[in-house]
């Protein structure tokens, strides 16, 4: 039961409903929602890649011997494509528009998730705020772009966040990162931090709701698997060269900051080192009660470390919009203008190379302005500062706590009367 109550701000929520509309006017109005290749409603090509893969398991077609619709490449596990024949039974006249709903949904529900791992009861206020932030969240570029191609991320990250929501001491705290790691690897660096964390219960959980699915897999489909875990794996060049602007990963940055020649070793040493400190860092917040910010951190981190992360792994801009939110309506309004700064730089703003095509994103914005390097490693970049301020908080000395049967809440307190001391709440 979460003891804070966000405060009645009618400020606060007519400046999320402008925001709001302000969202959809640029989401439907910068780009023509059907413009082939990059309108909105448009896409789906990941979606029908999904579905395709259901499909090649229910005929006992390969997974990975070659292209799959579209000309793509099927690059997720063999579970993965277990798991999408439900997609495939969709009729593909609905499947676009149903799974667009489906990602509002769940993109709703991580927001109001976060908000639970701060420690915020349901109120009707709280869940108008959720609604109005996942609106507004519409035109952060890595949602944009996960409902452009039909992507899976927002749903990935609801199971991992309800993972963190649960009790440490419930059996099931761990079934979401190992269904998420099943289906895309990327979810598994949250096991790394429930072991760094001792939470060796949820570990344990999530790593054999992983080995479950893998031995599923190779009794369904043998070949498959034996074919990815044996060679596919270990073969990022099935994803896109790595000095794509669309790879927003410390090696994409290596390889873009060097021509291309940035040797192997360098890339592992620098993505290791961030990784532990990243850990390390996580597991201080957790000890602190930061617990959103910590799961938050594990997810950009996770993202940063990847040999390649698509613009849209990094949903997890939007818990961190929460975490923002949350530090600015608890009473420092310095954090609101964080939150605009993190919101125009992670916006989905578009670029037009002609009448009919256009990017989305500023890192696919033109390489020869004098800031293209910076645009191009955008999120890298924006990792930085939250870093930053995350060992910062970590190295501060620690604020007493509130006990676990007060309520804090974050409404102005009265003024003392003359002769009393002002209270103070952790």
């Amino acid at each position: 039961m979460g003891t804070r109550v966000l405060p009645r701000s009618p400020t606060i929520a007519v400046a999320l409903a402008v925001c709001a509309t302000v969202a959809v006017a640029a989401v439907l109005g910068t780009v023509d929602p059907w413009l082939p290749k990059i309108g909105l409603f448009a896409g789906g090509a990941d979606l029908h890649v999904y579905r395709d893969g259901g499909w090649r398991v229910l005929h006992g077609l390969p997974l990975y011997g070659g292209p799959v619709v579209l000309g793509l490449l099927y690059t997720y596990t063999p579970f993965s494509a277990l798991a999408f024949v439900l997609l495939e039974r969709i009729p593909g006249a609905f499947v676009d528009d149903l799974w667009m709903v489906v990602n509002l949904g769940v993109l709703a529900g991580c927001i109001l998730l976060c908000w639970r791992i701060l420690g915020y009861r349901i109120t009707p206020y709280l869940l108008l705020v959720t609604a109005l932030t996942t609106v507004t969240c519409t035109f952060v570029e890595p949602v944009r772009t996960t409902l452009f191609y039909g992507q899976i991320n927002l749903v990935l990250m609801l199971w991992v966040l309800w993972d963190f929501s649960r009790p440490e001491r419930s059996i099931l705290r761990g079934v979401g990162i190992g269904l998420g790691a099943a289906i895309k690897l990327t979810p598994a660096f949250f096991v790394i931090l429930l072991l760094a964390l001792r939470q060796w219960r949820a570990a344990a959980v999530a790593t054999s709701v992983f080995a479950g699915t893998v031995g599923l897999a190779w009794v369904v489909v043998p070949r498959d698997s034996s074919r990815y875990w044996t060679s596919t794996f270990f073969d990022s060049t099935r994803i896109a060269g790595d000095a794509h602007p669309s790879n927003q990963s410390l090696r994409g940055t290596l390889t873009r900051l060097t021509d291309g020649q940035a040797p192997p070793w360098l890339w592992l040493i620098l993505a290791g080192a961030v990784a532990v400190v990243g850990l390390v860092v996580s597991v201080r917040l957790y000890d602190r009660d930061e617990r959103l910010l910590s799961v938050v951190l594990g997810g950009l981190t996770a993202a940063v470390v990847s040999p390649y992360s698509w613009s849209h792994h990094w949903v997890w801009l939007v818990p961190l919009m929460v975490f923002v939110m949350h530090r600015a309506v608890s009473g420092n309004g310095r954090w609101w203008f964080a939150c605009a700064a993190l919101f125009v730089s992670t916006a989905a703003w578009p670029y037009w190379w002609g009448p009919n095509f256009a990017v989305v994103g500023l890192f696919l914005y033109p390489p020869s302005w004098p800031v293209a390097f910076l645009l191009q490693n955008i999120y890298v970049l924006v990792y930085v500062p939250v870093l930053a301020s995350a060992i910062r908080m970590v190295t501060r000395p620690a604020q007493s706590r509130p006990t676990r049967t007060s309520v804090v809440t974050d409404l102005p307190a009265p003024a003392p009367a003359p002769s009393e001391a002002p209270l103070r709440s952790a």
